[in-house]
């Protein structure tokens, strides 16, 4: 006899619990930071005991992580790519692709992820490398998929990670130092559109068709 599963209503509050601990941790890194913020603050701020909050993440770390990852899944980028058949659908492929990544990335609590990340890089290894892998690397390989497909149609001449690379430079600029030093405000929604599009008729520009 197969064990029975949880009621919905424990496990709706299970998922309440987990994100009220997320919420709590998070906004008490940000706030005081990593290393200062204690396992019983956030417990506290969470509503929650020490056990559950220890049952259900096992250690601080496992908390930072959790939390990267659940904001990392708003940057990704999508999989249904649409075929791209001429140089003037790549463009608005690109454009479209820089503003979705542009508009999520810049959000203030993405940011405020970002810094900690690389605050807590050396001691926390594991929380840089869940940004790479989870949000970081997706998007890289989604844009380094676009690249392909187009030099394969012969739209573009380069190699599809080098394109890639170009790309996000042309996109981002200094901007997210800029962001992380909290250095300038972010970019509204007409002017992250305005940078995706000069974006892409740079990129353009600087890699002719094939042949």
């Amino acid at each position: 006899m197969s064990p029975k599963s949880e009621p919905p209503e424990q496990d709706a509050e299970g998922l309440e619990v987990r994100r009220r601990i997320l919420g709590a941790a998070l906004s008490a890194f940000m706030e005081g930071g990593y290393a200062q913020t204690s396992t019983l603050e956030i417990a506290t701020r969470a509503r929650v005991s020490k056990r559950e909050l220890y049952s259900l993440f096992g250690n601080k770390e496992a908390m930072l992580v959790a939390c990267i990852t659940e904001r990392a899944q708003r940057i990704k980028a999508p999989a249904d790519l649409p075929a791209i058949h001429d140089r003037e659908m790549l463009a608005k492929v690109l454009t479209a692709f820089g503003t979705k990544l542009l508009t999520e990335t810049t959000d203030p609590v993405v940011v405020a992820v970002f810094r900690l990340a690389i605050s807590e890089a050396v001691n926390a290894p594991k929380v840089a490398h869940a940004l790479d892998s989870i949000a970081r690397k997706p998007t890289r390989d989604s844009l380094r998929t676009i690249m392909a497909n187009a030099r394969s149609t012969d739209l573009l001449a380069g190699e599809p990670e080098a394109m890639a690379q170009t790309f996000l430079g042309l996109l981002w600029g200094d901007l997210m130092t800029g962001l992380l030093l909290q250095a300038v405000n972010r970019p509204s929604s007409s002017e992250i559109a305005r940078r995706a599009s000069e974006a892409s008729t740079a990129f353009l520009k600087l890699y002719p068709q094939s042949g």
